[in-house]
């Protein structure tokens, strides 16, 4: 069943009207990538503050109007569904803060023309939510989690407790959600001593964990020059003391790259997004949580939908500017030139 452009607010609980079925188009960039994944941040706002991220309250979060609502999420979501997107990614901030969040999760997993809906979370409140994002339509979980100490996890996070976390993913793990992807932001000196102990936790627990090289953007509370690993280091590391197999079916929209460790029954998994960077293969865009389509990460480039959305653009017309979008998005993202200089990674999107 499809979803229409009707009112499904914060403070409502509607269900969506059918859609008369539409040609899903393609949507296709100047140089010839497919563009068919959409990640969608529905809040800034966080109950962590990690230092890499949004580590000062004075941060700053937009205030409430400035945020899309609910029912023009599902609107432009429905949009972009209809241009080729085919798989949805929730992010935030942390999504599951946001009130009524499951009505919003229930109305995206009914769009018609949708293959896959996921969801990005720092995990803190998985054990109440999981089953209920099971139930209402999300397809798979990535939890954001840095370190396995009490300690530096707290340190990390601003004061977030880690057992809330690990008991989050035992929940998730037992509603269904296998495998379970966790991202770990691997930082120098900070936890890349924590590596070889997130590798155990795929020997008996069905989980893919990643390890993803710390980008210059945003880091309010640390240096990006001192603390950037590759995961090349990483990967001689870890080969020193485990039999790293390479993995080709973990199931993913990113570029990572996937081993099994021997005997074990999860996979660990390596994204390279500075030192081998995987723009020509980008097939990806991020809707901003004030309504902008941000057309690459490591760019400020971005065409703002809320506006024309508020001020009566039609359906066409907002298809229209989706489109010029993805003709402009660039071939790759600038991050040994320059950095972003904009936003912060809180207000693009995790």
């Amino acid at each position: 069943m499809g979803i229409g452009t009707q009112q499904c607010s914060e403070h409502l609980q509607v269900r969506p009207m059918p859609l008369l079925k539409r040609k899903q188009l393609m949507l296709v960039d100047n140089y010839q990538r497919q563009i068919n994944y959409l990640r969608i941040s529905i809040t800034d706002m966080c109950n962590l503050r990690c230092l890499y991220c949004q580590s000062k309250p004075e941060a700053g979060w937009k205030v409430h109007q400035e945020i899309l609502r609910y029912e023009e999420i599902i609107r432009l979501a429905s949009l972009m569904v209809q241009s080729g997107i085919k798989r949805i990614r929730v992010t935030g901030g942390e999504p599951l803060i946001k009130k009524n969040v499951l009505m919003l999760i229930e109305n995206m997993a009914r769009i018609e023309g949708l293959e896959e809906l996921t969801l990005t979370t720092n995990g803190t409140r998985l054990v109440q939510f999981a089953r209920q994002l099971k139930e209402n339509g999300v397809d798979r979980i990535t939890i954001s989690l840095d370190s396995l100490n009490n300690g530096r996890y707290a340190d990390i996070t601003g004061g977030g407790n880690l057992r809330d976390v690990l008991t989050g993913i035992d929940e998730a793990l037992r509603v269904g959600f296998v495998p379970l992807k966790i991202n770990v932001v691997v930082m120098a000196g900070i936890n890349d001593d924590e590596v070889e102990s997130f590798v155990r936790l795929t020997l008996d627990k069905p989980v893919v964990v990643r390890f993803i090289e710390f980008m210059p953007i945003s880091q309010q509370g640390i240096s990006w020059d001192k603390r950037y690993l590759s995961t090349d280091v990483l990967k001689q590391r870890l080969s020193q003391r485990f039999s790293m197999i390479p993995e080709k079916s973990i199931h993913g929209n990113g570029p990572a790259e996937y081993y099994k460790i021997d005997d074990a029954v999860g996979s660990i998994g390596f994204i390279s997004s500075i030192s081998k960077h995987f723009c020509d293969k980008c097939n990806r865009l991020r809707l901003t949580p004030d309504g902008h389509l941000r057309l690459c990460l490591g760019q400020d480039m971005e065409i703002d939908l809320k506006q024309p959305m508020r001020d009566g653009a039609s359906d066409e017309e907002l298809k229209e500017l989706i489109f010029q979008g993805v003709r402009n998005k660039p071939s790759g993202h600038q991050f040994h030139v320059k950095r972003p200089e904009g936003r912060g990674m809180c207000a693009i999107g995790g």
